[in-house]
């Protein structure tokens, strides 16, 4: 018990660190906030008029908020290892490495402070489709359900940020695969189109594709009426397996970041 007391408490201390560079420079989430507003006023304000895309009883935008949620949250979680590989030419990763704190922890602390990103981003998102006519669902339970996709797809895009920046070492090799990443994740998920409408190569990809089991659970969640093709007990277990696999990858190769 007290090994695991430990344990959150220096995950936390983690989670303090990283918010406090949020306090100070809040710009990153604010800029962030133009991309969703850009694919849900223009994507998918046109998208809704063609009716090209059959998203059967869900209007189109109804149908897309929760993937431009989930688009938002892996854009501004895959570029997060960035920030670690800053700590390590500033010297700051070495302190962390010196420290008592489990490895673990100190990734399960980056993890959950990605989360929180994530939540923050949300209220962008929510807002716009409030503005936009989009059909919420505000009961209690699923948007509990809705907070844990988000804060769990965080977490684990974040992690594997983290994983590339471990591997590659560099701010100039990290960028470019973080953007060679981003579209291939999005485009073979869920978010802007139905599975049914993918070839098969692609189907396959998209079931083995974390981002989709997210959207997944967001769309059931998030929108009244809203569709599914897994069940949300499905959608949270690969997102939580997935995010702890990630974390004991990281915290193995986190030491190396700084050789």
């Amino acid at each position: 018990m007290i090994e695991v007391e430990g344990f959150v408490c220096k995950a936390f201390a983690m989670v303090q660190v990283e918010t406090t560079k949020l306090r100070r420079d809040p710009t990153e989430i604010l800029s962030r906030a133009i991309q969703p507003a850009l694919w849900m006023l223009l994507f998918g304000q046109v998208m809704s008029r063609s009716r090209v895309i059959n998203t059967g009883s869900l209007r189109y935008l109804d149908f897309m908020a929760p993937g431009i949620l989930a688009q938002s949250v892996l854009f501004t979680s895959i570029f997060y290892g960035l920030s670690a590989i800053w700590e390590k030419d500033l010297g700051i990763l070495q302190k962390y490495l010196v420290s008592p704190a489990p490895r673990s922890a100190l990734v399960a602390g980056k993890a959950l402070s990605a989360g929180i990103r994530g939540l923050i981003q949300s209220v962008f998102v929510y807002v716009l489709s409030v503005i936009l006519g989009v059909h919420l669902n505000w009961h209690p339970l699923d948007l509990l359900g809705g907070l844990l996709a988000i804060l769990m797809g965080a977490a684990f895009f974040s992690t594997f940020s983290l994983i590339i920046a471990c591997i590659v070492k560099s701010r100039e090799r990290f960028m470019g695969i973080g953007q060679v990443m981003t579209m291939p994740l999005f485009f073979a998920s869920n978010a802007i189109y139905p599975i049914a409408m993918m070839p098969p190569w692609l189907k396959t990809v998209s079931h083995l594709n974390p981002l989709t089991y997210q959207v997944d659970m967001l769309r059931s969640t998030m929108i009244v009426g809203g569709t599914n093709n897994y069940p949300i007990g499905l959608d949270l277990l690969v997102l939580v397996v997935a995010t702890i696999a990630a974390i004991l990858i990281a915290a193995r190769l986190y030491p190396g970041l700084a050789q």
